[in-house]
C-alpha cells in the first residue's frame, strides 16, 4: 500500500496538495482578495458621517432602489418563463430546438454593450419593438429592467435543465393514475423537486444583475434620481476623483454581494442535500 501511494504521487499529473494549495492561494490573493482588501482599507480611511453621507446621499439611496429592485423584479421574471423555457427544452422534440437551446446562451457570449446598443434600438420610440409599445421603455426606468432581464435569463434556465432531465417522469404518471390533476401534479410533485434548482436560478439572476453596467448605460438614459444605477454612480465618482466616496459605495455593493453569494452556497447545499435524500 505504502509502494502504490509512492508511485501514485510520483506519477500525479497535478502537483502535490502543498504546491497546489499556495498556488491557489497566490493567486486568489492577486485576482480576489488584494484589490477587495484595498476597497475596505480606502474606505476605512473615511470617518463614519462622512461614510454614512457618501453612502446615504438621496442620489445614492435613488440608485440604490433602482438597481435592487430593478434587479429583483428581472429575477423574478426570469424565474417565471426560464422555468416555462427550460420544460419546453427538456419535455419536448420541436424543429430548431438545438438553435433555441443555443440561443439561450446568447446573453452569455454576446458583449454587454453591444447586448445595450441592440436593446437601445429596439426598444427606443422609432425602434422595431418601441414604436408598438403605449408607454416608453428607453431611456427609463423600464429599460433598466428589460436589460437586466435580458442578462439574467441563461442562469435560471441552465440551472433548472439538468435538474429537469433526472427528473423521473414516472412520479408524473403515478401520481396521474391517482387522480391528480395537472395543477396538483405540478405544485405536489414536480415545483418541491425543482424549487431548490429553480431558487438558486433565481439568486444568481439576482446577483448578476446588481453588478451589470454594460448593458444597462445606454438603455437607462443614465439620469440622477430616476434611471441611474449604482455601477453608474461609482463610475461617476471615479471621473470626479472622488475615490473615497466611490469605494464606500463599492463597500455596500460588495457586502451585498456577499450576501448573495453565502445565500447561492446555502442553496446550493441544500439542493445537494435534497437530491441525495
Amino acid at each position: 500500500m505504502f509502494l502504490s501511494r509512492t508511485l501514485l504521487r510520483r506519477h500525479s499529473v497535478l502537483p502535490g496538495f502543498d504546491l497546489a494549495l499556495g498556488f491557489t492561494l497566490l493567486y486568489l490573493s492577486f485576482i480576489v482578495l488584494i484589490p477587495l482588501s484595498a476597497a475596505f482599507l480606502k474606505t476605512f480611511t473615511m470617518t463614519w458621517p462622512a461614510f454614512w453621507e457618501a453612502v446615504a446621499s438621496p442620489r445614492v439611496v435613488a440608485s440604490y432602489r433602482l438597481t435592487f429592485g430593478a434587479s429583483f423584479l428581472a429575477a423574478l421574471v426570469n424565474a417565471f418563463f426560464g422555468l416555462i423555457i427550460a420544460w419546453v427544452l427538456v419535455r419536448y422534440e420541436f424543429p430548431f430546438k438545438r438553435v433555441i437551446d443555443a440561443l439561450v446562451d446568447l446573453p452569455f457570449a454576446l458583449p454587454t454593450a453591444v447586448a445595450g446598443i441592440a436593446l437601445t434600438a429596439l426598444y427606443s420610440g422609432n425602434g422595431w419593438i418601441g414604436q408598438h409599445l403605449p408607454f416608453k421603455v428607453s431611456f427609463t426606468p423600464v429599460g433598466v429592467f428589460v436589460a437586466l432581464t435580458f442578462i439574467g435569463l441563461p442562469f435560471v434556465v441552465r440551472t433548472l435543465q439538468p435538474v429537469l432531465e433526472d427528473m423521473q417522469k414516472e412520479l408524473e404518471e403515478a401520481a396521474a393514475t391517482l387522480g391528480a390533476t395537472r395543477w396538483q401534479t405540478f405544485t405536489r410533485v414536480i415545483f418541491p423537486i425543482i424549487s431548490p434548482a429553480l431558487l438558486t436560478g433565481f439568486a444568481l439572476a439576482f446577483a448578476r444583475a446588481l453588478g451589470e453596467y454594460g448593458s444597462v448605460i445606454f438603455i437607462a438614459g443614465n439620469m440622477p434620481m430616476v434611471s441611474e444605477i449604482t455601477p453608474l454612480l461609482i463610475i461617476t465618482k471615479l471621473e470626479q476623483y472622488d475615490y473615497t466616496g466611490a469605494t464606500a459605495i463599492a463597500v455596500v455593493m460588495l457586502l451585498a454581494a456577499f450576501v448573495m453569494l453565502l445565500t447561492i452556497n446555502m442553496l446550493q447545499a441544500w439542493t445537494r442535500k435534497r437530491q441525495g435524500r
